[in-house]
C-alpha cells in the first residue's frame, strides 16, 4: 500500500509543472543544481527475517518511521527536445528509534529493548528532466552502496551493522523556483537494498525496498 501511495504522489509531482506560454519564452534548465532536503524514511515493521537478524524479541522492537537528510548535486549538459539529461550524485542518511524500554511484547511476553535503526547511502545518479529554468520535474536513478544498521541496546559493534550493501535507488520529484536561484523541492525515492550476509547463526538482513520522502530547497 505504501508503495502504491508513493507512486501516485510521484506521478502527481512529475505532472505538476506545465510549460510556459509561447508569448513568454522560458529560460532553459540551468547548468547545475544542489538539493538540500529533510526526509522521512519508512523502515519495515513486519519482517520476521529482519527481527531474527538481530535477535529481537518481536516486531514491536522495530522502530518504523524516522527522520533524515538528503543532499544531492546535478549537472545538466544535454537537452534533446523536451528532455534535459542530467548526471550527479546523492548522499542520504536517516535514523529511527524505538524506546519502549520496560514494556513487554504482547506475543512473547519478553521485555522490549530500545532499538535504533540507521540507514546511509551514496550513489551517482542519472536524471531525465522536464520543464524550464523556472521549475521542472524529474525522474532519476542510480546504483551505489549503503549501510543499514539495526542496533538493540547493548549490541553495539555488531559486524552486520557496518556491512556495505549494493543499493539501487529510483524515484523523482520537482523543483519550483520562487527566486532566480532558490527553489522549493520535493523528492520521492525508493532504495532497493541487497540482502545482508548471515553472521554467527543470525540470518542476514532481507532484501528490502525502503521508501524515503524528502522536501527542502534547491539552489542553482
Amino acid at each position: 500500500m505504501r508503495v502504491l501511495v508513493a507512486s501516485l504522489v510521484l506521478l502527481m509531482v512529475v505532472l505538476a509543472i506545465r510549460p510556459a506560454s509561447a508569448q513568454d519564452p522560458p529560460p532553459r534548465i540551468g547548468l547545475f543544481v544542489i538539493d538540500l532536503h529533510a526526509s522521512v524514511p519508512t523502515f519495515p515493521t513486519d519482517d520476521a527475517q529482519l527481527v531474527s537478524s538481530r535477535g529481537l524479541s518481536s516486531f514491536a522492537e522495530l522502530p518504523g518511521v524516522g527522520i533524515g537528510v538528503q543532499a544531492a548535486a546535478h549537472l545538466y549538459l544535454l537537452k534533446v527536445k523536451a528532455v534535459t539529461f542530467g548526471i550527479g550524485a546523492e548522499f542520504a542518511a536517516s535514523r529511527a528509534r524505538q524506546s519502549r524500554a520496560g514494556g513487554a511484547s504482547t506475543t512473547t511476553g519478553i521485555a522490549l529493548r530500545p532499538v535504533e535503526e540507521r540507514f546511509s547511502t551514496f550513489s551517482p545518479q542519472l536524471s531525465l528532466n522536464f520543464g524550464t529554468g523556472r521549475g521542472w520535474s524529474y525522474l532519476s536513478g542510480g546504483l551505489g552502496m549503503s549501510n543499514w544498521a539495526l542496533v538493540p541496546e547493548g549490541q553495539e559493534g555488531f559486524p552486520p551493522d557496518s556491512e556495505p550493501l549494493k543499493t539501487l535507488n529510483y524515484g523523482g520529484g520537482a523543483r519550483w523556483f520562487m527566486k532566480s536561484h532558490l527553489a522549493f523541492s520535493f523528492d520521492v525515492r525508493f532504495y532497493a537494498i541487497n540482502p545482508g550476509a548471515p553472521y554467527q547463526g543470525f540470518p542476514g538482513t532481507p532484501r528490502t525496498t525502503l521508501l524515503v520522502i524528502g522536501a527542502g530547497v534547491s539552489i542553482k
